[in-house]
């Protein structure tokens, strides 16, 4: 379903695995994607638990490396050392602190990093390698843990340097990173198994392609 040409925006309700298979190699500038954590969450189509997201991990990493020239995801604390060594793991810090964990109040996500950074490969100069942000999600998202709009646009922007890239979410969730991708005009290819959270991401990103012609 293509919700926008300029930019592209297209979207999918498919298992991101089968629909990865079409792609063709290092066609894809960013992998963006917040995949499941294995907390339990209601994902509808898709058990979270620890084993399905080794499985998961296992089966969805080679071809996120394969497809694209950067993957970038949040993984939360717990995942880091279930997926491949990254090239760099970045911070989002929120200095006010979320939750408590075996060493203090957590003030910071890991952002796992593979490729090479963008500014440095086009010789604009070294970024940070963290990013600020206390913005809270929207409540009223049908979505058990949607990132924060805000967030979502920093990393992007930190990640993306080109407004001709494609970027790619194959756990397009409730498409904040769709939505992220209309307003800073990027390609957006977006993939989401359950018919729910399609149906919110589809509204989502619909609405933001109305308000850019408001």
């Amino acid at each position: 379903m293509i919700l926008s040409n300029n930019p592209k925006i297209e979207i999918f309700n498919a298992d991101c695995l089968e629909k990865m298979k079409e792609i063709p190699d290092k066609s894809i500038d960013l992998v963006l994607t917040d995949p499941p954590y294995g907390l339990g969450f209601e994902y509808g189509s898709f058990n979270d638990t620890q084993n399905n997201l080794s499985i998961l991990i296992k089966n969805t990493m080679p071809e996120f490396l394969r497809i694209s020239k950067r993957t970038v995801l949040t993984c939360g604390h717990t995942n880091m050392w279930h997926y491949p060594q990254p090239t760099w793991i970045m911070a989002w810090i929120n200095e006010a602190g979320a939750n408590m964990n075996s060493w203090g109040f957590t003030c910071w996500q890991p952002i796992l990093c593979y490729g090479k950074d963008p500014y440095l490969e086009n010789r604009m100069g070294a970024r940070q390698d963290i990013i600020y942000d206390k913005h809270i999600s929207k409540k009223w998202i049908q979505h058990p843990c949607p990132k924060p709009d805000e967030f979502i646009k920093k990393l992007l922007l930190r990640c993306s340097v080109k407004e001709t890239d494609t970027i790619f979410d194959p756990f397009m969730g409730s498409g904040t990173t769709g939505v992220a991708c209309k307003e800073l005009g990027r390609n957006f290819i977006g993939i989401e198994i359950s018919p729910q959270y399609f149906e919110i991401a589809k509204n989502r990103i619909t609405q933001a392609t109305k308000e850019m012609f408001v």
